[in-house]
């Protein structure tokens, strides 16, 4: 019994000792990211509702006064992401410049190419540009390098810095400075990539179909909430595809309900069973790209 407790004694003081490096770590990023910003002009960064570049704008502003905050409207941006990002202006005190970066007006970005993401920071970029005169910032982060992002070479076009790569913070590493400072609605926010994503590539985008696509996805994720029995979702995504739509469930576990060889809901979840056939389950673990219906 006494080994027992010696041993359950040390496992404690191991998962403490973690809790307090972790910790650490945090205050440390936190405090490098001040200093950044501290240690520089004012800039202007645009903010799309993520957690990133939220936090981003929160620490920038809090450091350094003069700091500007941009967020472009768009139909390719969840209804959501506006309010929160209005709502976070009132209470840090932003002077919040709201503007329509024009990315539905250009022809390039409507084809929807692989490369999409590069016309619309190409647009944003561009039209922020014109609107200061101060450094841009975005709030890529270190994971973000690991990704296909056509948007960065839109960033490396403008002289757009990115200030948590160039302090070495990770996703992981800035949802813990929102934790740090507080920001309860923001540290643990699911990512959100822009309505347009759920477009299959090459299928033109349609300004009118994406706030239907953002009302859809809204409408499952509440059917799911208020379920009896249903799964525990961290994600909906509302898919246009060539050959119709698909829903997709991102859940925080697997659970019992299983896909058929014909995309029905086997018994087991009762609300996703309800949305029957145009409903598949995401793996947490796997790509988004390879499960679509």
């Amino acid at each position: 019994m006494q080994a027992k407790q010696v041993a359950h004694a040390k496992q404690v003081s191991h998962v403490e000792s973690d809790k307090h490096k972790r910790a650490g770590k945090v205050l440390s990023d936190l405090t490098r990211v001040e200093q950044y910003f501290q240690a520089r002009p004012p800039m202007a960064i645009a903010v799309s509702g993520g957690v990133d570049s939220m936090t981003l704008a929160v620490v920038a502003h809090r450091a350094r006064p003069g700091t500007q905050v941009f967020h472009a409207l768009s139909p390719a941006v969840p209804a959501e992401a506006t309010e929160r990002v209005r709502q976070k202006a009132r209470q840090e005190g932003w002077a919040l410049k709201v503007m329509d970066a024009g990315e539905m007006q250009d022809p390039s970005y409507l084809a929807n190419p692989a490369n999409r993401c590069y016309y619309c920071k190409t647009n944003l970029y561009g039209t922020l540009t014109s609107l200061t005169s101060l450094q841009l910032a975005s709030g890529t982060n270190l994971d973000d390098l690991g990704d296909y992002r056509p948007g960065l070479g839109a960033a490396a076009e403008h002289q757009v810095i990115h200030p948590w790569v160039e302090l070495g913070v990770s996703k992981q590493g800035l949802r813990g400075i929102a934790a740090a400072l507080g920001l309860d609605d923001l540290k643990d926010l699911p990512a959100s990539p822009c309505l347009s994503s759920r477009v299959t590539t090459g299928i033109a985008i349609d300004a009118r179909l994406l706030p239907i696509i953002d009302e859809a996805e809204r409408l499952v994720a509440g059917l799911l909430e208020a379920g009896e029995g249903a799964p525990a979702v961290q994600g909906v995504r509302c898919r246009i595809l060539p050959t119709g739509i698909a829903i997709q469930l991102e859940l925080t576990q697997l659970a019992d309900a299983t896909m058929t060889a014909t995309g029905e809901m086997t018994p087991g979840n009762n609300e996703a069973t309800k949305l029957g056939k145009a409903v598949s389950i995401i793996d947490p673990s796997a790509d988004w790209h390879q499960q679509l219906v």
